[in-house]
């Protein structure tokens, strides 16, 4: 199947006599009819579910549908995007370990990594993503396991170098993680540039709604843990708690995922729910529909702000001069998303008069769904961030990030423009 018929029909398949659209499965607990059936589940001897909080029928059916999006072999559902990247990240490092990740990443993800992350004794180094290959190489240590990146940023909307990232990354013998939240498979595919583990925010596009928060980890099948077996002991050595199974031998290109949801899963309980489960399948069936709108409004605007005097630049990689293009039309042809960069002329003050005389777009801690939505990063996402490690993150004072809906591009535009005139 193509990819959009793919967004209607992976993931469930009902046999006959059994609901059309998939069932909610609104409930905790799953009922055997013998001890020995419910034992095996719990040493992973058999596949089934015995409890919400590791898995429900209605989240994998979810799960195999963004699996199937992707290229993957495996993927879960958690129960928002920073769960998805802190269980992607903490599934293979642990305390003494370090990874690398790209200093323009979402401001929650950026503090995720370098606060949180840096108490639990894994340490983060933020690298400048233009930098030559040579250069960031110089970052990996005989410790290092993972490099992360966004395909793209988050708000900055850089588009990353898979092919480089990823060369870097298996030189070193560790994956390549990347969040594809803005993109979604529909406008790129990581899998197929060299990544080995995307994540997802499905809070955003693919749900489409902003009706429920969500998160999900899919796992290529490519990177090979056996073979760099003594960087990667939880997957590669026995585990005490499942009776000392080896994940990589037991379960082979599904180990990482089956490590995931049987450990992390199983002791911090980051589960999503059924029904925003439910809620975000029916989001995927016409993301493909969207994206297409997204990117053709998000381009219309940007060429529009582009052109007002008032406006001092405008970041979007649909734009021929921008300084991402090549790369987008590398990675992204058909489009990137609808999310654009950009700043007022007059700085922070004029920023905000602006955003408060907008009526159709609304002022949100949100991103990437049907409705127009605004904010300014230095005041709210990354408000916890110094002015250093803004300035690291490329987050100008005057930056406002403008999420471009599927309402029609004219009255959007025709919303800006009036909004600038109270300027």
């Amino acid at each position: 199947m193509r990819i959009e018929t793919k967004c209607i029909h992976e993931g469930y398949k009902p046999a006959k006599g059994e609901p059309r659209q998939l069932p909610v499965y609104q409930s905790t607990t799953f009922k055997y009819d013998t001890s020995d059936e419910m034992g095996k589940l719990f040493d992973l001897e058999a596949s089934g579910y015995f409890y919400t909080r590791l898995q429900n029928p209605t989240n994998d059916s979810v799960a195999e549908k963004i699996c199937a999006l992707e290229g993957g072999v495996a993927a879960m559902l958690t129960s928002s995007g920073q769960a998805a990247n802190f269980y992607a990240i903490f599934n293979i490092c642990e305390t003494g370990d370090h990874f690398i990740a790209s200093s323009a990443i979402y401001g929650g993800t950026y503090n995720l990594f370098s606060v949180t992350m840096k108490k639990m004794g894994i340490e983060c180094t933020f690298v400048d993503q233009t930098l030559p290959e040579e250069e960031l190489a110089k970052y990996f240590k005989p410790n290092t396991k993972a490099v992360f990146g966004e395909t793209i940023t988050n708000p900055t909307v850089s588009v990353l170098d898979f092919e480089k990232f990823a060369r870097l990354a298996h030189s070193h013998g560790v994956p390549l993680i990347v969040d594809n939240t803005f993109a979604t498979p529909i406008n790129c595919r990581p899998f197929e540039w060299g990544a080995d583990i995307v994540t997802h925010s499905t809070t955003k596009y693919m749900d489409g709604q902003g009706v429920g928060v969500g998160g999900a980890i899919v796992d290529s099948g490519n990177f090979d843990w056996m073979k760099y077996a003594d960087k990667f002991p939880g997957l590669t050595t026995p585990d005490d708690s499942y009776h000392g199974i080896t994940y990589a031998e037991r379960f082979g290109k599904g180990a990482y995922i089956t490590k995931a949801t049987a450990q992390l899963m199983r002791d911090l309980g980051s589960i999503q729910s059924p029904q925003n489960a439910f809620y975000l399948n029916l989001g995927l069936e016409t993301l493909h529909v969207r994206m297409e709108r997204h990117c053709q409004n998000a381009l219309a605007v940007a060429k529009f702000l582009k052109s007002c005097d008032k406006v001092a630049w405008v970041h979007y990689a649909g734009l021929e001069d921008d300084e991402y293009y090549d790369l987008a039309q590398k990675y992204m042809p058909n489009g990137t998303c609808g999310v654009l960069a950009f700043g007022i002329k007059g700085g922070r003050e004029a920023s905000i008069k602006f955003m408060d005389s907008l009526k159709l777009a609304n002022i949100v801690t949100h991103v990437a769904d049907a409705k127009s939505c605004l904010l300014h990063p230095a005041s709210h996402t990354h408000r916890q961030l110094t002015e250093e490690q803004l300035i690291e993150a490329g987050v100008a004072p005057d930056l406002i990030r403008l999420s471009v809906g599927i309402e029609n591009a004219d009255d959007l535009i025709e919303d800006l423009a009036q909004a600038l005139d109270k300027i």
